[in-house]
């Protein structure tokens, strides 16, 4: 029997999946399938808290394949060598994919892309993780945006003619009728973690605006893992949130913004995106780095959220700017080092927009804050958690004799920083 595949990538939902859909509209029986990419796991740790989550989220969609007698075929190595297995054991007529628009998939996909044409296969491909994507919104002379307000002003008046009617039921009438055991964790090679991805909560909506900014009050919706790896469409979430917050809509266009500025400079991944900040002479102190890694540099708000990041994965929105700018301005460490951390630690790790965020905190990006805005970390902490209760929770020894003295002074950390920038711009 002749069968189209279905790739799960970054969408693990069953409702409102474009080529999940689209495939289950074609003539064939729809197997589906998802691939853990050696590639990537080897470089995790085997109890690494996203690849749980991603189990059991497979499972969960197995569970509901189950019942309409089909089932998801799960297998883990090289992609290559995946999809040769893959032509050998079904007769295939298609596969469908919702795009990936990171580097590393592109290449990947692509590749794949070339071995399925050997066997006359296409590889039909749609948009699902993003409203717009590509070249979909870019100036009038059809150049990209690398400013985030003309950026969005462009992204809301495309989005007035927008249908975002989402289908939150898939017709698995076409499903086939196949069934394969589903492999446990421990044969995969995963151990469970001991960080667990918590469900998102849009309750805190109404308020987001006021506090949104406050890590004291847990007024974060926890939806950025879900949106990551698409356990939830990011339709459905603007279906349901962009009445109610215009400010939360804006956080979504941002997360669009980054994706479209990686996919137009992919160079960006490696380096500024700013050429002249090529020449800023970092620090790059590793006993300095560790500290910041630990929490452990002095400054109150620093420390809660590096070691909010390092218990759980996650960090509050304002918190994340506050750590960032004290590493890049406060110690003089390339950006790259904490992108990379944050990038192991964070559960909604997302390659645009951790890149993105990085940059304008260092000030190298597009959009970016000036170089010569620098945060007092003491004032943040002042302003947005008055009564030290997100600062206390995580750091319980904080207005003790136990906590040190801040690793470095603010004056004279923001007067080196000053300079360290203006030459390296100076030789440009």
């Amino acid at each position: 029997m002749k069968v189209s595949i279905f790739w799960f990538r970054r969408d693990l939902r069953l409702s409102d999946n474009t080529a999940l859909i689209h495939a289950l509209n074609s003539d064939n029986k729809v197997q589906p399938i998802f691939i853990f990419d050696s590639q990537i796991i080897d470089e995790l740790p085997d109890d690494d808290p996203r690849v749980n989550f991603i189990y059991q989220s497979l499972d969960e969609i197995n569970k509901s394949l189950i019942q309409k007698g089909g089932s998801i075929d799960v297998r883990k190595g090289n992609v290559l060598d995946i999809w040769a297995d893959l032509l050998s054991s079904y007769d295939i007529s298609e596969v469908y994919i919702n795009k990936d628009h990171e580097p590393y998939a592109v290449q990947r996909d692509q590749q794949v892309r070339d071995l399925l044409s050997t066997h006359n296969i296409v590889l039909k491909e749609y948009k699902d993780q993003t409203i717009f994507e590509g070249n979909e919104i870019v100036k009038n002379d059809g150049l990209p945006y690398t400013v985030y307000t003309p950026y969005r002003n462009k992204w809301m008046q495309h989005f007035a003619d927008v249908d975002l009617t989402t289908s939150h039921s898939t017709d698995l009438s076409n499903l086939h009728q196949h069934s394969i055991d589903f492999p446990s964790a421990a044969s995969l090679g995963f151990r469970t973690s001991l960080i667990s991805v918590r469900p998102f909560d849009l309750t805190t909506l109404a308020s987001y605006a006021v506090n949104r900014d406050r890590p004291d009050k847990n007024a974060t919706s926890y939806l950025g893992p879900h949106l990551r790896f698409g356990t939830v469409s990011v339709r459905q979430i603007i279906e349901q949130t962009a009445e109610q917050s215009a400010v939360f809509l804006n956080e979504i266009i941002w997360r669009e913004f980054f994706m479209q500025i990686l996919y137009h400079f992919p160079r960006v991944v490696n380096s500024n995106f700013k050429k002249k900040y090529d020449l800023i002479e970092w620090r790059n102190d590793e006993s300095e780095f560790e500290k910041w890694c630990q929490g452990k540099t002095g400054y109150p708000m620093v420390d809660a959220g590096m070691r909010q990041l390092n218990a759980t994965g996650y960090m509050h929105n304002r918190v994340r700017m506050i750590t960032a700018g004290f590493l890049c301005k406060h110690l003089l460490i390339d950006w790259q080092w904490g992108e990379a951390y944050f990038a192991h630690k964070l559960l909604d790790f997302e390659l645009a927009a951790n890149n993105g965020n990085w940059q304008w905190a260092a000030g190298t990006g597009c959009d970016a804050a000036p170089y010569f805005r620098i945060f007092n970390p003491m004032t943040q902490h002042q302003k947005f958690d008055p009564q030290s209760r997100y600062v206390k929770k995580w750091v319980p020894e904080y207005g003790t004799t136990e906590y040190p003295a801040p690793m470095v002074d603010h004056a004279f950390a923001r007067e080196r920083a000053l300079s360290v920038y203006k030459i390296g711009l100076s030789k440009y």
